[in-house]
């Protein structure tokens, strides 16, 4: 091995088994960046090449990736994005004027505002059955928590995209309709209803209130009701924010619950 000429930016190292394998990096603006590692010395040599051409050619965008490249794609953004703003993040991170976008992969692209850029350069996106999250302390964090929507909101129902782009983030993108688990709004002679369901073996209506906090407050109360009949299922309850200790208390006793709720057996 020691024969052999490495390619510039490559370098021979071996895996605790004993096997080789290849390190590529390059140098740019002062900063050493890694490209990856590789089994085979002419992928290394390649994505080396790759990368230098990438930071030597402003002409080159995300768009011209090709599939055939052994640098891989996450880091193609990464040194584009150096190249044209001067801030390197290991994420698939672009800054525009105004936003950046994250590229979860070349069909993806999610925006968010430049206060999320922090975050999302330290935090990686990542996809399941459809969940949007990161890995934050040690726990999958979904990222639609960071705009107050809970685990159990629906798109279209309890939250919507403003500009029907399910992939702009931006905080004045997203509008959040129904805020409290439980608690869905709608309109009555020009006037705002919020009525409070509870899934038991379909769902139960609690009540319709003038307050979306007396429905969350509602919803509250009848699961300590449903718990308190041996009702052995785990309901998360709301936080209402808008009240104070006291207010919450006295609107949790004052607040009327449907008979069917306070009739229920098992």
């Amino acid at each position: 091995m020691c024969n052999i000429q490495l390619p510039k930016g490559v370098f021979h190292a071996k895996r605790k088994n004993g096997e080789s394998y290849y390190r590529v990096s390059v140098t740019y603006k002062s900063k050493h960046i890694s490209l990856g590692s590789f089994d085979e010395l002419s992928d290394a040599g390649s994505a080396y090449t790759e990368g230098r051409n990438v930071i030597d050619n402003p002409s080159i965008s995300i768009n011209d990736y090709d599939d055939s490249y052994s640098l891989s794609f996450e880091k193609f953004v990464s040194l584009i994005n150096f190249r044209d703003n001067g801030m390197y993040f290991k994420n698939p991170i672009y800054i525009l004027p105004k936003y950046f976008e994250y590229y979860y992969n070349r069909e993806t692209v999610y925006k968010f505002d430049v206060d999320d850029l922090f975050f999302y350069s330290h935090h990686k996106i990542m996809k399941r059955n459809g969940h949007i999250f990161v890995a934050d302390y040690g726990m999958q964090t979904n990222i639609l928590s960071r705009y107050g929507i809970h685990s159990h909101s629906v798109a279209g129902r309890d939250y919507i995209f403003v500009n029907g782009d399910s992939t702009d983030f931006r905080y004045k993108n997203i509008k959040i309709i129904n805020k409290y688990k439980g608690v869905c709004k709608s309109l009555d002679n020009g006037r705002d209803i919020f009525t409070a369901k509870i899934h038991i073996i379909g769902d139960f209506i609690i009540g319709r209130y003038y307050s979306e906090a007396e429905a969350a407050t509602a919803y509250n109360k009848a699961v300590t009701i449903l718990k308190e009949k041996g009702l052995n299922i785990s309901y998360e309850e709301n936080y209402v924010e808008e009240l104070s200790p006291i207010q919450y208390a006295a609107t949790y006793n004052a607040v009327k619950i449907s008979q069917k709720i306070l009739n229920y057996t098992l």
